[in-house]
């Protein structure tokens, strides 16, 4: 992985090229997700939704422990039930923030993934994971439910019955089981996370960005509402495409037989 700059904070950047890695660096409490650390990644998401350097974000954890291991324990345990729905709230807008970044976001998951990390895996668009890596929804064993979006991710990634296993018993699964279930796209060894991780991403990289835009926005709109609905909006947004550069040089490189070079114009 590329250097990493900043390292006070509780996440960490690094450029490499078009891919921006953001990196949860709390590695001594197995990142987990306090007040701090979720306002840094909205801050970092923010960003790089604004740079236009930027094609690609990779979203993972530091240390080979741990992607997120859920929301911090000791920070939730004082709370208040307003301040509970408060950091709840909290939460839900920075994943939210993610969901709806209009360049690609691959989650790199290297280790655990439960609770709010299996939460904060799920709202990015694609998830890679090491085959060491387990992910779950264990609030029940805290008297808890899921706050950051949880129930509703899952069950739209994986379905009814798979959601009710892992809210309901609180029990993680592995790697494997999540690729089948559909809750990961990708399960690697770890040894080949961050080769396999990074090369999907230069793949996207170099693709068309406005393209790439439109596409996340239709399945996002399309998730959303009705079947008429999200195939008129993504009429709509094919129309849109043709009015991009990027469109003319891809038909173009596709009739003259070469490589498109996209710009995101």
């Amino acid at each position: 992985m590329p250097e990493i700059t900043g390292t006070t904070s509780p996440v960490s950047i690094a450029h490499r090229g078009a891919i921006l890695v953001i990196t949860v660096n709390r590695p001594d409490k197995l990142n987990a997700l306090n007040a701090a650390t979720l306002d840094a990644l909205h801050a970092a998401f923010d960003a790089a939704a604004e740079d236009g350097s930027v094609r690609v974000v990779v979203l993972t954890g530091a240390g080979t422990k741990a992607f997120v291991a859920g929301a911090d324990i000791a920070e939730m345990n004082s709370l208040t039930p307003v301040q509970g729905r408060d950091f709840s709230l909290r939460g839900t807008r920075m994943m939210r923030r993610v969901e709806r970044m209009p360049k690609p976001v691959i989650a790199m998951v290297n280790g655990f993934a439960l609770g709010g990390g299996l939460e904060l895996a799920m709202c990015c668009h694609l998830r890679i994971a090491s085959d060491a890596a387990k992910v779950g929804q264990p609030e029940i064993n805290l008297g808890l439910i899921p706050g950051f979006g949880g129930t509703q991710r899952l069950l739209r990634l994986a379905g009814r019955a798979a959601t009710f296993e892992l809210c309901l018993t609180g029990a993680p699964i592995d790697a494997t089981r999540a690729l089948q279930l559909g809750i990961v796209n990708r399960v690697v060894p770890a040894a080949e996370l961050e080769t396999e991780t990074m090369k999907l991403a230069e793949q996207l990289a170099n693709a068309a960005p406005l393209a790439l835009r439109g596409m996340i926005d239709c399945i996002n709109i399309g998730g959303e509402c009705g079947l008429e609905e999200g195939l008129e909006y993504e009429s709509a947004q094919f129309g849109l495409v043709f009015s991009t550069q990027d469109m003319r040089e891809g038909t173009a490189a596709f009739l003259e037989r070469r490589k498109p070079v996209f710009k995101g114009e």
